[in-house]
């Protein structure tokens, strides 16, 4: 589906199914220079379940129009807006890695709105590689390689994908390199300049789950662990034998974990 915020065409994802107004609701945020197909999986889950489900395209990424926004507090500004502008009055939200960020800081702010948060490859702080950032902002290829190399685990290296129509690492580098030169380094700077996920973290009220791949390189469990732990109630799930793209890579493992909270 399309709608307009800010003036600009947004798109989002809805698991194949419409959009209804009142149907139990889950906002599906994706990470640094990805867009919503990263949640087909868990969207097409949902969707045939009778849940409402909205994966949008972060501005300038995908198929949404606009700048990249510069900031975790721009993109959960932005979120709010959308659900505003959709009449979506609760809904859970799921996020991956920078999309992860942006949900915790939303589900903080929402307070009774936010009826499930599911933090998807995410750190207490989440610090970027000085080389990684660097060759991102500056548009070279050898960002989108060590993303890919860093960001999977061991379904990375046998090719294929769990799920259907898509492949792991092709589908990771064609979307990064989509965004190399414009919203991959303004992505990855957010992440690596905002330093407030532990308050945020203490302001959620809602139930709560975050996963971590079992060999997360970027974000590893231990600093996932201690971010659970701010969480009043949070559920703390690991995935064995993948990495940072858990829910690409295990993905019905990681649609069981979101489940506990819908």
């Amino acid at each position: 589906m399309e709608f307009d915020l800010d003036g600009s065409r947004v798109f989002a994802a809805t698991g194949g199914r419409p959009f209804t107004l009142g149907a139990r609701a889950i906002v599906f945020l994706h990470g640094a220079g990805m867009d919503h197909t990263v949640w087909s999986f868990q969207a097409r889950h949902f969707a045939s379940r009778g849940v409402a489900v909205l994966a949008p395209d972060f501005p300038g990424h995908g198929r949404s129009a606009g700048p990249p926004l510069p900031t975790v507090a721009a993109l959960a500004d932005w979120t709010i807006r959308a659900l505003d502008a959709l009449q979506i009055a609760t809904a859970v939200f799921a996020g991956h890695s920078m999309g992860a960020r942006v949900a915790l800081e939303v589900a903080a702010r929402l307070g009774g709105r936010a009826g499930g948060l599911a933090l998807i490859g995410i750190a207490e702080r989440m610090a970027v590689n000085p080389e990684l950032r660097r060759a991102a902002e500056a548009g070279e290829d050898r960002a989108v390689d060590m993303i890919l190399e860093w960001g999977f685990g061991e379904r990375g290296a046998v090719g294929g994908n769990l799920a259907p129509g898509l492949w792991l690492k092709g589908h990771a580098r064609r979307l990064l390199e989509r965004s190399l030169g414009s919203a991959l380094g303004t992505d990855l700077a957010a992440c690596d300049e905002e330093r407030g996920a532990a308050d945020a973290a203490a302001r959620v009220r809602c139930p709560a789950v975050v996963v971590w791949g079992a060999g997360d390189r970027m974000t590893p469990g231990a600093s996932a662990t201690r971010l659970a732990e701010r969480i009043a109630g949070a559920l703390a799930v690991e995935i064995p034998r993948c990495g940072h793209m858990s829910m690409v890579e295990e993905p019905a493992a990681v649609t069981a974990a979101i489940a506990r909270i819908v």
